[in-house]
């Protein structure tokens, strides 16, 4: 795969986009076949025939959305099909968005020439990635007060239940949550005694899978069923995290009087029954903001190790738990952010940002990004703020080559491949609209 470093310009960058979209033309092809092939040669006439008519100081900026545009007025159908919710309806409605605020052609000239691509960026992140503290602390304090009412409740119903003392957790206690408060995490730490019980990786056990891990009953010789609380979950010989997260859905979900807190709390508070997740939907009274939803999550704690129970990640096996990454991650990006006052972190939150913001790339999970700044991290020194422009695009040409092969692996377990959630038709989309922005990356600033 050839990619050239650097911004390109007028017949040079329309050279780019040929050479993206028809030399690379197997990320484009996938699952859509033909009909994707027909799209990327649609574009490239449209941009060659625009390029003859334009003139000298024209920008390859305006050029890409005029392209775009006509293109998906041309072939609804086809896009309906192939590409739909990908890079075409966004660019599209930019551009209608761009024409009705009354400016003439030079003065969104002028608007497009204002600002580098590292000033769009700090720009985006001030404004779309990063949140408003009030937000947060509003966010935060009401996750507080439901946490506060849960622990009191599993207290009073479950006197002799050896919980540790619940916390927030997640991307908002870390402040990498981005564009919207919308989710929260509730962690639920179980106290489990090291003399009868023992954590088990995921390789030593019989599923071999490095990140569904399990929690065996030991000494039963000694300390028979029952002197243990958790031994009313056991399954085969195992604490089964799908049990007691049915047990919790029944006691918390299920059971709660939520009116009640819902009228205490002044908004409306809800259980999302139905699914494996323990969550909660949360709606402001008299608002229009987006509601936020709140995930309850059993954990069990080892020295560094955090496993929770979370069963749609370890389906079909009822008695496994999940080996979370995240603090690990969380806390090594951290560690070299403050060794070298580093903007990793700023990063993430923008590729994240990007990601939650646009349709083909909203499949993607927070995971690999922050593995992709691991990596590049062990062949970069320089992450200074100033170079977020050259550390974006590199991040945008990486995360291309790991969809065209297929494979992200962990930075702490290289065996996981963090990118095997994702359909082929997803990684598709998400290689196109990449491949898109190689040329001109603000169109993932829109």
């Amino acid at each position: 795969m050839d990619f050239r470093s650097g911004r390109r310009k007028g017949e040079e960058g329309i050279a780019v986009v040929i050479d993206f979209l028809l030399t690379n033309a197997r990320l484009v092809l996938g699952v859509g076949g033909a009909a994707l092939l027909g799209i990327a040669t649609l574009v490239v006439k449209r941009l060659i025939e625009r390029a003859g008519r334009a003139s000298e100081d024209e920008k390859v900026e305006q050029k890409m959305v005029e392209s775009w545009e006509e293109l998906a007025s041309a072939s609804p159908t086809l896009i309906g099909k192939s590409l739909e919710g990908v890079v075409m309806k966004e660019v599209a409605k930019a551009a209608k968005q761009q024409r009705g605020t009354g400016y003439t052609d030079s003065q969104r000239k002028l608007q497009l020439c204002a600002l580098t691509l590292q000033e769009r960026l700090l720009q985006f992140y001030y404004t779309r990635a990063q949140l408003s503290p009030v937000e947060v602390r509003r966010v935060q304090s009401l996750a507080l007060d439901i946490c506060t009412e849960i622990q009191g409740f599993l207290h009073t119903r479950h006197p002799d239940m050896p919980l540790g003392e619940m916390s927030l957790g997640g991307s908002l206690l870390d402040d990498l949550e981005v564009v919207r408060a919308d989710h929260a995490c509730l962690l639920v730490p179980l106290q489990v005694e090291a003399s009868l019980w023992r954590l088990i990786p995921g390789e030593e056990t019989l599923l071999t899978h490095p990140l569904h891990w399990m929690v065996r009953r030991i000494n039963l010789e000694y300390f028979p069923r029952g002197r243990s609380y958790w031994d009313r979950f056991l399954v085969g010989g195992y604490l089964s995290s799908e049990a007691l997260v049915n047990m919790l859905s029944k006691t918390v979900m299920e059971t709660m009087n939520w009116p009640s807190i819902s009228s205490h709390l002044d908004c409306l508070v809800r259980p999302v029954l139905g699914g494996p997740e323990l969550s909660l939907e949360i709606r402001w009274v008299c608002s229009g903001t987006p509601p936020l939803f709140i995930s309850m999550i059993p954990v069990l704690r080892e020295e560094d190790v955090v496993l929770t129970g979370q069963p749609q990640l370890t389906t079909p096996w009822v008695n496994a738990w999940h080996l979370s990454l995240y603090p690990w991650e969380t806390r090594r990006l951290a560690q070299l952010d403050e060794s070298d006052s580093g903007c990793r972190r700023n990063v993430l939150k923008t590729l994240k940002a990007v990601c939650k913001l646009n349709p083909a790339l909203r499949p993607m999970p927070s995971a690999p990004l922050a593995n992709l700044i691991l990596h590049l991290s062990e062949r970069e020194s320089d992450w200074s703020d100033g170079s977020l422009e050259v550390r974006f695009q590199q991040c945008i040409t990486e995360l291309i080559g790991y969809l065209e092969q297929g494979a992200l692996h962990s930075y702490f377990k290289p065996v996981v491949n963090l990118l095997g959630s994702l359909s082929e038709d997803q990684v598709d989309q998400m290689g196109f609209m990449l491949y898109c922005a190689m040329s001109e990356p603000e169109i993932l600033l829109i």
